[in-house]
């Protein structure tokens, strides 16, 4: 790509036109093979996160990203940092209609020609013959405000009312400094308890298993992200279960419980004994023989009927309360104390998070948690159901330990087959390891949790180079990381400048158009898309919850081949000419944001960022 000439920036001259390892300085530093050039798949059409009052109700008020998440992406300006949600509420309220008539663009064939478009369907139904009015077109095109886009035109065009941003202006207000210090992190927004059954089983785990852990995990992540107070429960005991998981980085905590569990038990016995549905378990002579823990039985089917609930099995009748169950809601119900004990009027919203084996069973203790303590915790529990998890080619039922390290055999081989062998280090070690982590998360996030995975375990399934996988987007996280380790020896070598502040980068130099697409698509949304994947509605009726935690899975993988091919397009290390400089130092400063999404949106999975592969 010829290099864009901007006028001179300085007088300062390079030590040696080349850097010291013989390559020019043209070229971005090399990378380790992997992919050539991907072609983009169809991309997904993003919306905003819906207000309280449009659309679905989330369980509690998530407030916006104020954690700095996105790194750079996140730095804004006096005059607010720019969102999607914000700039389209603007530009549906120029048009002084109630109904969103404007959609955002996302493909790289549209975006050169148009940001936001209200299509011409909309405009037909909204205004008279479809023609909007001279001075409502004028309003559109004076819109401002924090966290609004400035419009640079808006126009009439076949496909409807087509809107252009101030791109030079936008890259400014997302790339540039902060003002001053960043704002203080807001109040804590509520509590939610996070309740994953699989690991109350006292089989060992298995890949069914893994994945409402890892889910709940990352979910855990991006509510803490966006101020929720977020508690694990239950405790990890079994020493196997806390190997795997340790292994796949799952944060979650161990312990025995406490020591006011067993007063927490007691306490359910004698709510056990004075409730109207429970009833003694009585044995005839040919009655089989009850289990020597069954406490008692009780009558589900008809306290769901006087309570009026609905959405729960209608197969739910008699249970056999044991003394593990009544341990399982002691522990819940320790936790939700744990999590109130602040007082101010603390809310605790109750997820279970069980894969759909485990529904029915996790039905029956809602419903005795239900009965035992009627109180406003209890009525707000919500599931969280996982599809099931298919495997393919199993030689014998396979466990969550065998799994791992089956992927971890099959990431090593495929890497040297690409890289030939590798050291025997320990750096290569942890980058095989972290490598297999993100392939299994990936492999179990980034479909939708209601839909089925299916797990293909022949050495063909894992690839290093397949765009839709873990490995593909660390390795594109290892190709930024690269990029600035060879531009910051460069500059000890005295071949560049050091990059000059944010406020002195000539952001006009950004006319190529994947430098708006990776602005545009991922900086801008960012913090919005972490905020949709966090939310959890509230459903009209039943106990049902769905979550968008694929969201992030797929917005790195977008991200990834959207990088990779402006990547491979183009040069941002080019020859060391003053003249080049305002255009090199402003692709550093849009990749440095680019690489702090990254870091920022890994970090919500455990996933370190790599520095090399």
């Amino acid at each position: 790509m010829a290099a864009l000439r901007c006028p001179p920036r300085t007088s300062w001259r390079p030590r040696s036109r080349y850097p010291q390892d013989g390559r020019p300085a043209s070229s971005n530093p090399p990378a380790p093979k992997m992919a050539a050039r991907e072609r983009c798949a169809p991309r997904p059409t993003w919306r905003p996160p819906a207000r309280a009052g449009e659309g679905v109700r989330p369980v509690m008020s998530l407030p916006a990203c104020s954690d700095g998440s996105g790194g750079g992406a996140s730095m804004e300006t006096g005059e607010g940092r720019p969102g999607v949600a914000a700039t389209l509420r603007a530009l549906n309220g120029a048009l002084g209609r109630s109904a969103a008539l404007w959609v955002k663009e996302s493909g790289a064939r549209n975006l050169r020609h148009r940001d936001f478009l209200a299509p011409r369907a909309a405009l037909s139904a909204a205004f008279p013959g479809g023609q909007v009015p001279a001075d409502v077109v004028a309003g559109v095109t004076s819109l401002g405000g924090p966290g609004v886009l400035a419009v640079r035109g808006c126009q009439e065009t076949p496909a409807g009312l087509a809107v252009q941003v101030r791109r030079p202006e936008a890259f400014r207000r997302l790339l540039g400094p902060l003002p001053g210090p960043a704002p203080a992190a807001g109040a804590q927004a509520g509590w939610v308890l996070l309740h994953c059954p699989a690991l109350r089983g006292p089989a060992a785990l298995r890949p069914r298993h893994l994945r409402p852990l890892l889910l709940a995990d990352h979910l855990a992540q991006l509510l803490r992200a966006q101020g929720v107070g977020v508690r694990l429960v239950p405790a990890l005991s079994e020493e196997g279960s806390q190997e795997v998981l340790r292994q796949l980085r799952v944060d979650w905590p161990s312990g025995s419980g406490g020591s006011a569990l067993p007063d927490a038990v007691s306490a359910l016995k004698r709510a056990l004994g004075q409730s109207p549905c429970a009833a003694a378990c009585e044995q005839g002579p040919g009655t089989a023989a009850l289990p020597e823990d069954v406490i008692c039985k009780v009558h589900l089917k008809s306290f769901m009927e006087q309570q009026g609930l609905v959405g729960y099995d209608p197969n739910l009748d008699v249970l056999l309360v044991t003394e593990g169950k009544l341990r399982s809601l002691a522990e819940l119900q320790q936790a939700v104390l744990q999590c109130t004990a602040g007082g101010q009027g603390s809310c605790c919203s109750i997820v279970h998070v069980v894969n759909c084996e485990e529904e029915f069973q996790q039905q029956q203790l809602d419903l005795l948690w239900r009965i035992l303590d009627p109180g406003a915790h209890t009525a707000l529990q919500k599931h969280l159901v996982c599809g099931p998890v298919k495997v393919t080619n199993p030689s014998s039922p396979i466990g969550a330990d065998q799994y791992f390290q089956l992927r971890k055999r099959q990431m090593y081989e495929a890497s040297v087959m690409k890289y030939g062998e590798l050291a025997q280090d320990e750096a290569w070690t942890e980058v095989i390891d972290a490598l297999t982590v993100a392939a299994i998360r990936f492999e179990m996030l980034s479909t939708a949790h209601r839909s089925q995975i299916t797990l293909d375990l022949e050495d063909s399934s894992i690839s290093t180079k397949g765009t839709k996988s873990g490995a593909f987007v660390m390795y594109n996280c290892a190709r930024l990381a690269t990029l600035f380790d060879t531009y910051q020896r460069a500059v000890e070598r005295g071949t560049y400048p050091p990059l000059p502040p944010a406020s002195e980068l000539n952001f006009s130099c950004l006319r190529e158009e994947g430098e708006w697409l990776l602005l545009f698509n991922y900086l801008l949304p960012f913090p919005e898309v972490l905020q949709q994947a966090a939310q959890l509605p509230t459903p009209t009726k039943g106990i049902r919850i769905t979550a968008n935690t694929e969201t992030v899975c797929k917005f790195l993988i977008q991200l990834s081949m959207d990088f990779s091919s402006y990547y491979n397009r183009v040069h941002v290390l080019g020859e060391p000419f003053p003249h080049l400089f305002d255009q090199m130092f402003a692709r550093l400063q849009l990749l440095g944001a680019v690489r702090d999404v990254f870091h920022s949106a890994l970090a919500t999975l455990h996933l370190p960022p790599l520095s090399q592969i």
